[in-house]
C-alpha cells in the first residue's frame, strides 16, 4: 500500500468528525452548491455528470427488460391524492402545496408531487383496457418534493431527483417477479458498477411504502458504519387500481384488477458513493461513474515535446476511457491534489524522462499505487487497472461491512452493541410491532430489512423471548 499521506488540508478527517468530512467533501470537489431556498441544492456540473452516468446505467437496463420513459405532470390535485387512504396519509407530512395561481386563490389545491403513484394510476385507467394492454412497464425521470425537516446534500433535501419506475401487471405472479426483478437490477448497478456491497430484504411492515403490500430494499453500509437505503422497489397488489377504478377484460371476457408495482433510485446513490469509498482526500469514484476516468498531468511541462506526447495520449486514449488533459500553468503537485480530491480513479504522468523511455506512470485512486508503463501497451492497461480499482473499492466496502455485522440473541448483547458500536446488528425477530418499537425507544436501532437469504441465529425474539423464526437487521441509518 502506497503512502496515504493527507493531500488536501481543507478537509476535515472523517475520524474526527464523519458529518463535517462529508460536507467539505461535498463543496470541495464541486459536486454541489447550496441554495437560497431552505434544503435545496444546486447540483454544479461535476455532480450532474455523475447522475447523468448512474441515469445511462440504470436507464439502459430498464429499456433493455422492456420500459419506456413517460413524463407526468408536476402537479397533482388534492382529490387524486385522496383517492388511495394509506398514501396520502404517509405522505401528508412531507407535501408542499399550491393555493394561488398569479393572484388567484384556486379553487382546488395542488400538490407538488413527492411520488407519482396517483398520477399514474389515473393515466393507467384511461388506457388500460384489455389483458392485450399489459403489462404497462412505464419509469419516469424527474425530481420530486418532500417537506423535510432536517437536510443535507443528496443524503436528504426537500427536492431530489430520481426514477420513478410504474408498472401494471395482469396477475400478482407477474407484478410479484416484476418487483423482485428491478430489486436485483438495483442491487447489480450497486455491486457491480457502484462498487457498494448491499443487502437485499425485505422492510416491515412499519417501514413499507405508503400504501404498498411489500417493500423490498437494498441497504448498503457507509464508513462510519450507518445504514442508507439506497434503492426500494414495492408491490402495490390491486390496491390502487381498486382505488383509481382500473379495470380490465380478463382472459375470461370478465372484469379484472392489474397489479401494480413501484420501484425507484434517487441523487441519495451520490451520497451513498462518497460515504462509502471516499478519504480524507476526498471523493473516490467508481470508474463506471466518474466523469474523468484518466486525467493526463505533463510533468515539465515548459519542456520540449512534453505537452505535444500529452495531447498525443489524450487523443489515443479517449478510445477507451473518459479522459481528460490538465495542461494549465497549475503545479503538478496542485493537479495531484485537485484529481485526488475529484476522486479521478486513474492518473497518468508523464514528463522528458518517461518520453526518453516510452513509458509513464499510472496511479490508482483508490491506493495510490503506481505502474510505470510502456506506451505502446496502455490501451490494454487502462481498462485493466479501472477494472482493479473498481474490485479494490468493493473489497474495500465489503470488508467495512463484514467488520462492523454482529449478531446478538439477547436484548443485553443488542444494548451492549449498540452502545459501544456502530453497524449492523442481527437478530431474531417475532414479526411483532412492540418489539420493533422497543428496539428503537431503547436501543436507538431501527428495522434495516429481513434480509432474503435468511439465517437462523436462535430460536427466539430477543425483545420479547418468544419463538422467532424470521432474521433481521437493525442499524442506525441516514
Amino acid at each position: 500500500m502506497a503512502d496515504q499521506k493527507k493531500m488536501v488540508e481543507e478537509i476535515t478527517s472523517m475520524e474526527v468528525d464523519f458529518a463535517k468530512w462529508y460536507t467539505d467533501v461535498v463543496k470541495k470537489a464541486e459536486l454541489v452548491d447550496y441554495s437560497s431556498v431552505r434544503g435545496c441544492m444546486i447540483v454544479r456540473p461535476y455532480g450532474c455528470a455523475v447522475w447523468e452516468n448512474i441515469q445511462k446505467l440504470l436507464d439502459a437496463r430498464f429499456k433493455e427488460t422492456g420500459h419506456e420513459n413517460v413524463m407526468m405532470p408536476l402537479f397533482i390535485p388534492e382529490s387524486l391524492l385522496q383517492k388511495e387512504k394509506d398514501h396520502v396519509e404517509g405522505f401528508a407530512p412531507e407535501v408542499a402545496w399550491v393555493t394561488y395561481g398569479g393572484a388567484e386563490e384556486l379553487t382546488e389545491r395542488l400538490c407538488v408531487r413527492p411520488t407519482s403513484e396517483t398520477l399514474f394510476c389515473e393515466h393507467y385507467a384511461h388506457i388500460i383496457k384489455s389483458y392485450r394492454d399489459l403489462p404497462k412497464l412505464y419509469n419516469q425521470w424527474c425530481s420530486v418534493v418532500r417537506w423535510e425537516k432536517t437536510t443535507r446534500p443528496f443524503l436528504r433535501t426537500m427536492e431530489f431527483w430520481w426514477q420513478e419506475g410504474h408498472t401494471m401487471h395482469e396477475t400478482a405472479q407477474e407484478a410479484i417477479a416484476e418487483t423482485e426483478r428491478m430489486l436485483n437490477i438495483y442491487a447489480d448497478i450497486c455491486e457491480h458498477e457502484l462498487a457498494i456491497p448491499v443487502i437485499k430484504g425485505k422492510k416491515t411492515d412499519k417501514e413499507k411504502f405508503a400504501g404498498a403490500e411489500s417493500t423490498y430494499t437494498i441497504e448498503a453500509m457507509m464508513h462510519d458504519g450507518k445504514a442508507l437505503q439506497s434503492g426500494t422497489s414495492h408491490y402495490f397488489g390491486d390496491g390502487f387500481a381498486r382505488a383509481f377504478d382500473i379495470t380490465f377484460q380478463g382472459r375470461d371476457n370478465k372484469p379484472q384488477y392489474p397489479h401494480q408495482t413501484s420501484w425507484g433510485m434517487s441523487t441519495r446513490i451520490i451520497g451513498a458513493i462518497i460515504m462509502t469509498h471516499g478519504d480524507d482526500n476526498g471523493l473516490v469514484l467508481p470508474p463506471a461513474i466518474a466523469p474523468i476516468q484518466l486525467i493526463i498531468v505533463p510533468v515539465a511541462q515548459h519542456k520540449e515535446g512534453v505537452l505535444e506526447k500529452a495531447r498525443e495520449l489524450a487523443d489515443r486514449l479517449g478510445k477507451v476511457c473518459r479522459v481528460q488533459l490538465d495542461d494549465s500553468d497549475n503545479s503538478p503537485g496542485w493537479k495531484f491534489a485537485q484529481y485526488e480530491m475529484k476522486g479521478v480513479p486513474l492518473r497518468l504522468e508523464i514528463g522528458p524522462k518517461d518520453i526518453e523511455k516510452n513509458q509513464c506512470v499510472l496511479v490508482r485512486r483508490d491506493n495510490r499505487e503506481k505502474y510505470f508503463v510502456p506506451l505502446d501497451q496502455l490501451e490494454e492497461q487502462i481498462p485493466q487497472l479501472l477494472e482493479a480499482v473498481r474490485a479494490g473499492l468493493y473489497e474495500k466496502a465489503l470488508k467495512n461491512r463484514e467488520n462492523r455485522t454482529y449478531t446478538a440473541k439477547t436484548f443485553e448483547e443488542v444494548l451492549h452493541l449498540a452502545q459501544t458500536t456502530s453497524g449492523f446488528i442481527k437478530t431474531m425477530w417475532c414479526g411483532d410491532l412492540a418489539c420493533e418499537m422497543k428496539m428503537k425507544e431503547e436501543a436507538g436501532l431501527t428495522s434495516r430489512c429481513m434480509p432474503l437469504e435468511q439465517e437462523k441465529i436462535g430460536d427466539v425474539c430477543p425483545c420479547c423471548g418468544k419463538p422467532a423464526t424470521t432474521s433481521i437487521i437493525w442499524g442506525r441509518a441516514y
